[in-house]
């Protein structure tokens, strides 16, 4: 009794002295709360003195939900999981999360959570006390008394409700949500978020159960994620040959259709197919009049069950927007089929994979409708989109791959007691959102969540996957920022870099050279000596060794002493500027060595295939007896004379031993090759009639 009057009186005493004037401000449910725990006889028994008052407030709002008092909460936590998760450092975070997650896991089972507001409130303020989970911290507050919350508060419980966001890309969706408000995100911004979600659940299921597409939809159950199309301000084309063709285009978890839009009805759907192996490429494309290539705005499609390409098109005023947005969708069911193909995933594991695929959608169609002021990355929004960008994201996949593995495991052994407390997963909420997938739905009712993203006080291998890749992904955009940052345009700008750039590689060639050409006898002589001494003793790849172990070492010495030091710049003295006319001429000079250099490869080739076919035989028969004797000196003599006779012959040969004889023999293979004639080639042009429709 004592202890239930003292924490009445601290309770009593704070609310006086002003301490809970942010949450005083105006009659809010945590106002009620406390009010609720002052009256309560058993006020004792409702507070854990390890704990913030938030984090108190919220964990009596789990009990309520779970029917259990607190002190039935503490031993559950006690019996459940590893002793670590119990240290007094980190108890009282790890028991919050315990709470939140057995109490998310019981709400989602209501039809309708999202409508809620008082569930919309409590995901809000389970971050709030996650950030602030024991008693010496209180929440941050802004000039207008409005708290808000941070990225790692909300990438912790957001997950615990799988439509809400997911472990690979919760990230993400804070940075759009908080994008506004210093990376600080509000409730109000949150609320909304998840009222568009809401809305984007319900046109997901008044569209699937319409009669659009039934026909075609029923056979593997799909279910309709977008349509386009359907008001003529933002029309859908099909481009075919030269012409376009408005249509309607809609997406399904299994594939892509457009209908045709003809004078009162819509003609037969073409499908698309994203489901099955076809090896299917869906990318960007540029479209305009007359098969011309202007606007960036259509999204291309091709597979190994087409005989050409197909291109549709989203005409808009300013921007690609909506061909962004529908590139993304589809891509992220094309890689989630991709990677249940790969892996051979099946069962209930494949809806898993498919429903994470419709919420990454439906996630996206919520922060589409909502109005922010930068434009929306709609592929780092999307899980599948994510991992086949991000580097490491393979290992990612291999990861989501173990996590289902292990939730199929915990089903066969439902029984067995788990090693700690995970959240829902998105396959075992979704009959409460109120649509199924597939046809092997109804294996799910009623057999238990399978295994979530996230556990308590711990982070599991897929979160490390993340964070792995995240950072990988970090490297990668400073590196990739100094590319951009020395990318020059002009040709001969940028030829004017790479000269420098080799410049280091070009005087060694010169050095090479100046050795065979034999100006210096003596230098020439002492290289061929070592060279040669080198190759007879089968130092060879000991040298090698040594050149990468010489290189190895000055590295390493350049990054110890240069630590701390500015980086050398690069100094490039740039080609004098050129008017019009002179780009124009040297554009067109740089053709025409290039078509020369091509000329003289197919000249080469052709007399290649002259010698092949013995359109000249006396040059082919010599030819052949030179192949023979090459191919003696192979088989016969060890590779390491080889080497040691291609080196002298090739290096010796301007020797002032054997000049003269070098220049003869040039001169005499040089109008042996000239003599030998070209193999004939014929054109044949056919003209072919553009496909109009």
């Amino acid at each position: 009794m004592a202890m239930v009057n003292k924490t009445r009186n601290m309770l009593e005493g704070l609310v006086k002295e002003g301490s809970f004037k942010w949450l005083t401000k105006k009659q809010s449910a945590f106002d009620e709360d406390i009010e609720d725990m002052e009256r309560s006889p058993s006020a004792g028994k409702n507070w854990l003195p390890e704990l913030s008052l938030t984090a108190n407030v919220v964990v009596r709002r789990c009990s309520k939900i779970l029917g259990l008092s607190l002190c039935q909460l503490r031993e559950n936590f006690d019996a459940e999981v590893s002793d670590f998760l119990k240290h007094q450092s980190s108890f009282a975070r790890n028991f919050l999360e315990y709470c939140c997650f057995l109490a998310l896991a019981w709400s989602i089972h209501v039809n309708g959570y999202l409508d809620d507001k008082k569930f919309r409130r409590l995901t809000f303020d389970m971050m709030v006390a996650w950030e602030f989970p024991e008693a010496s911290s209180e929440p941050y507050l802004h000039a207008d008394d409005d708290v808000t919350v941070g990225v790692e508060a909300f990438s912790r419980i957001s997950p615990a409700v799988p439509v809400v966001a997911d472990v690979v890309v919760s990230d993400k969706i804070f940075e759009v949500l908080a994008g506004s408000s210093s990376n600080r995100l509000r409730f109000s911004v949150y609320d909304k978020y998840l009222i568009r979600l809401e809305r984007a659940i319900r046109r997901l299921q008044s569209q699937s159960e319409s009669s659009l597409l039934s026909s075609i939809r029923a056979v593997r159950g799909e279910k309709i994620l977008e349509v386009d199309g359907t008001v003529t301000t933002q029309p859908v084309l099909e481009h075919v040959g030269t012409s376009a063709w408005p249509g309607r285009l809609t997406l399904t978890d299994h594939a892509l259709y457009f209908e045709a839009l003809f004078v009162v009805s819509y003609d037969k759907a073409k499908s698309y197919d994203l489901a099955d192996d076809l090896q299917q490429v869906v990318k960007p494309e540029l479209t305009g009049p007359w098969g011309t290539r202007l606007f960036d705005k259509a999204v291309l499609y091709k597979s190994s069950a087409l005989l050409e390409p197909v291109v549709v098109e989203f005409p808009e005023l300013k921007g690609h927007t909506r061909r962004d947005y529908w590139l993304a969708i589809i891509r992220e069911v094309l890689y989630a089929h991709r990677f249940v193909l790969k892996f051979r995933i099946s069962g209930l594991e494949r809806e898993e994979v498919l429903l994470k695929a419709i919420f990454g959608i439906m996630r996206v169609q919520a922060l589409k409708e909502m109005s922010f002021t930068q434009p929306l990355c709609f592929d780092a929004l999307l899980m599948f989109n994510v991992c086949d960008q991000l580097p490491l994201g393979d290992l990612i996949l291999e990861e989501l791959v173990n996590t289902l593995a292990s939730g199929k495991m915990d089903k066969k052994n439902a029984g067995a007691p788990r090693n700690g407390v995970y959240s829902s997963s998105a396959l075992s909420i979704a009959s409460n959102l109120g649509f199924s997938i597939g046809k092997s739905w109804g294996l799910v009712n009623g057999s238990g969540p399978v295994v979530g993203e996230i556990t308590v006080g711990e982070m599991t291998p897929l979160e490390k996957a993340v964070k792995e890749a995240r950072c990988s992904y970090e490297n990668v955009v400073l590196a990739q920022a100094t590319v951009d940052g020395v990318k020059v345009d002009g040709i001969d700008t940028n030829l004017a870099v790479m000269k420098e750039v080799l410049s280091p590689m070009t005087e060694i060639w010169n050095w090479l050279v100046f050795l065979f050409s034999w100006e210096e006898p003596s230098k020439s002589l002492a290289f061929c000596l070592v060279f040669t001494c080198i190759i007879c003793k089968g130092w060879l790849s000991y040298a090698l060794a040594a050149l990468f172990i010489f290189f190895a070492v000055f590295m390493l010495l350049t990054r110890y002493f240069g630590q701390g030091m500015p980086i050398d710049e690069l100094k490039v003295t740039a080609p004098p500027p050129m008017n019009t006319m002179e780009q124009l001429l040297a554009v067109q000079n740089s053709i025409s060595q290039a078509e020369e250099l091509i000329q003289d490869g197919n000249i080469l080739l052709l007399k290649c295939r002259a010698l092949l076919l013995s359109i000249f035989p006396q040059a082919t028969e010599r030819v052949a007896i030179a192949f023979l004797v090459l191919a003696l000196l192979l088989a016969l003599l060890p590779v390491r004379y080889i080497f040691l006779l291609v080196f002298l012959e090739t290096f010796t040969r301007y020797s002032p031993l054997r000049r003269p004889s070098t220049e003869r023999w040039m001169r005499r293979l040089r109008d042996w090759w000239f003599s030998i004639p070209a193999a004939p080639v014929i054109l044949e042009r056919v003209n072919q009639d553009k496909k109009k429709r």
